[in-house]
């Protein structure tokens, strides 16, 4: 690390301090500095990490192709399935895998790294087993609906020192059967970065119904369920993605190749300076933000803990750029509990929304109703916030052209991008000094109309934090192996476009310089 990078890390921590301190949050900070700044000591930055990794060979023998859904369950597939002990890990930190098979067979784990690497989407990385397999019992219903699975570890990995951060796929194959799906975990490094692409893994957590109907939003009442008192555990499989489209890669993956994955395809494909993280590394350690220039948020990013929502906001305040490459972004509000077995931030449950009642979305949602409502308002970080009805699509409508955003885009005002918005989107702009409204438009559904705004606003430090007001940003800029194009509410996305490829380079190259 040079001395300059070094100083500029130092400032960082002290700008961190600060904004935490402003916003009255001292009492998240943890209670020694001291110790807190000998962990903190960002790695070197390492400009070619991505391009580097992404020059090796690729495979897409990494995409599952033989699945299968036992109809009675609707999501789950008990043929081979499987889940890790943690959601994210640095080199060197081990990783349990737990898989179980019904009927049992022996089996073997392929492990991938999701990227461009020419095209391919993935290289692999390790090949383990044969494993033999066995039927693991399926957990008991305990207390606020809680399935948390205790079964049997058949491997613990340890983080090699050159596994680049980014998502890794283990790929399950029974050999009795040649069925598949995966076990998906983080990688995460400790480096000065430019882009920090937060994954949204609550949102995977909170919507998977594994093994049927015990996501965060079923109570045995309703199948969308709002309230609070409903625990969900990351100790379990992900099932099959259970909203709007049918995709078969999601067994396993949470909801990592629906909206995710175009985005960091396409940024690995151009050699972006790119740092993964998950939900949880944004709530449990706020300062480890400022090593990156820029965060992104992306796809689906349904749900914060308040420590995640405060631990953003502080890093905005000390200079952190955002892009909310998302919709419906911190929406629900969640808190976070240790497993049965003492491992932190292993159970979520949702105890609030964020932000003020809003009539048309509470009125479509009526358990919403018997929360406090007493979170604070998403706006105030995104720029805008999630407002009735909360679904639907429309074109993303350019409001300012000349704007140094739309740059050799060749967009006009009033030019549209077709389908880009959806399913659920931001609406309601904050009354931020400087925030600008960059597209806008009305959205259509069957549940109503609304006005998304798209948004981008200064934060103290000449930070910007911009506002895609869509899940389906990442539709725009590439079409990945294995992608499946969405559609709901009477709207789907066109597919990539030179125009929103042109944005997001101009956004990003702003971001980080």
């Amino acid at each position: 690390m040079t001395d300059k990078d070094y100083n500029h890390s130092k400032i960082d921590r002290r700008d961190y301090f600060r904004a935490m301190t402003a916003l009255g949050l001292s009492s998240l900070l943890p209670a020694n500095l001291s110790d807190l700044a000998s962990q903190e000591q960002f790695a070197p930055n390492h400009g070619d990490l991505i391009k580097e990794e992404n020059s090796k060979p690729g495979t897409r023998d990494w995409i599952l192709t033989k699945t299968d859904i036992d109809p009675s369950s609707k999501y789950r597939s008990p043929y081979i399935e499987g889940y890790a002990s943690h959601i994210s890990v640095s080199a060197g930190q081990q990783i349990s895998l737990y898989v179980s098979c019904n009927p049992e067979s022996s089996f073997y784990i392929d492990v991938y790294r999701s990227g461009f690497y020419g095209g391919l989407g993935g290289r692999q990385v390790a090949s383990l087993g044969p494993f033999k397999g066995k039927t693991q019992p399926d957990p008991s219903i305990g207390e606020r609906r809680l399935r948390e699975c205790a079964w049997d570890a058949c491997q613990t990995l340890t983080i090699p020192n050159d596994w680049v951060s980014g998502v890794y796929l283990c790929k399950l194959t029974a050999e009795n059967s040649d069925l598949q799906s995966y076990i998906t975990f983080l990688v995460k490094d400790n480096r000065k970065t430019d882009f920090l692409f937060q994954c949204s893994d609550t949102t995977w957590n909170a919507y998977n119904r594994w093994p049927s109907q015990f996501s965060l939003y079923d109570n045995e009442e309703t199948v969308w369920y709002w309230g609070a008192g409903v625990d969900v555990s990351y100790d379990r499989p992900y099932g099959k993605y259970c909203q709007i489209i049918d995709a078969p890669l999601s067994i396993g993956s949470g909801e990592w190749f629906c909206w995710e994955f175009p985005i960091a395809y396409w940024m690995e494909s151009l050699g972006y300076d790119v740092s993964y993280i998950s939900n949880l590394d944004t709530h449990a350690d706020g300062l480890a933000l400022m090593r990156g220039k820029a965060m992104l948020s992306v796809g689906h990013d349904e749900y914060y803990s308040l420590e995640m929502f405060h631990n953003l906001q502080a890093a905005i305040g000390a200079g952190l750029n955002v892009a909310f490459l998302s919709g419906n972004t911190c929406c629900g509000l969640l808190e976070m509990k240790p497993s049965s077995d003492g491992r932190s931030n292993r159970i979520i449950t949702r105890v609030d929304r964020f932000g003020p009642p809003d009539e048309t979305s509470d009125g479509l949602f009526h358990s919403m109703k018997t929360l406090p409502r007493t979170a604070p308002n998403e706006k105030m970080l995104i720029g805008a916030r999630s407002t009735g009805p909360i679904v639907g699509g429309a074109d993303w409508i350019c409001r300012q052209p000349n704007h140094w955003l739309f740059e050799n885009s060749g967009m006009a005002i009033g030019d549209s991008i077709p389908g880009l918005v959806g399913w659920e989107w931001h609406g309601d702009p904050a009354n931020i000094p400087g925030l600008e409204i960059i597209a806008q438009g009305t959205t259509a559904s069957g549940a109503g109309s609304g006005t998304y705004t798209s948004t981008l606003y200064p934060g103290p430090k000449e930070n910007l934090v911009f506002n895609a007001a869509t899940c389906w940003w990442g539709d725009a800029l590439s079409e990945p192996p294995g992608y499946v194009r969405p559609s709901a509410h009477g709207a789907q996305p066109q597919g990539p476009d030179h125009r929103v490829q042109v944005i997001t380079k101009n956004l990003l190259r702003r971001l980080c310089s």
